[in-house]
């Protein structure tokens, strides 16, 4: 049997903890987290691993931001308050029961708060018009946490906010599809 002092024994190689708490930085691609068991597996996980790790910080943000910009311009272009009912892109559930589905409405309030005319965008989909406020500072939590690496206040939604979100979107579907006053002013 050899003796081997401590000394001479190697400590394993540990990858060494970035500045966040032993985390990645945000934004970081996964296989530089050493905390995350996922590594890439072939030529072109390994190549989008690599370009994801290259790509600046402020790209999935202003990728977004883009996304955005040309679904205003479709809008913009297309009017969806002068197409047929028929017209492409249309709803499957109203176009062959007649009944308002949770979105039908919305891409018509988009046009609207683009617009800035919000009593109309609200006729046409109000839980879309009450969601856009949440949705754009959700935005700028992210941007600018991706970005300049400051975390502004954002709320954590937990499964009850989850089933409250879901619960009310049923509601909102059911509501705007009754025939009688008040509901028939949802109806689109």
């Amino acid at each position: 049997m050899v003796a081997v002092s401590e000394s001479t024994v190697a400590a394993p190689a540990q990858a060494p903890h970035p500045p966040t708490g032993g985390r990645a930085p945000y934004g970081s691609p996964p296989h530089l987290d050493p905390h995350f068991p996922y590594a890439p597996q072939g030529r072109l996980a390994g190549w989008t691993a690599r370009l994801s790790a290259r790509a600046p910080r402020w790209l999935a943000p202003a990728g977004a931001l883009a996304c955005f910009g040309g679904a205003v311009a479709y809008v913009l272009v297309s009017d969806p308050t002068d197409s047929r009912a028929d017209a492409l892109p249309s709803c499957l559930l109203k176009f062959t029961t007649g009944l308002d589905c949770p979105g039908c409405g919305g891409t018509r309030a988009f046009y609207y708060l683009v617009q800035g005319n919000v009593p109309a965008a609200a006729r046409h989909h109000a839980l879309f018009v009450f969601a856009v406020p949440f949705l754009l500072y959700l935005y700028a939590a992210w941007a600018t946490r991706a970005v300049f690496g400051r975390q502004l206040p954002t709320p954590t939604f937990g499964p009850r906010a989850l089933a409250i979100t879901l619960a009310v979107t049923a509601v909102f579907s059911v509501a705007r599809n009754l025939p009688w006053s008040p509901f028939s002013w949802m109806y689109v």
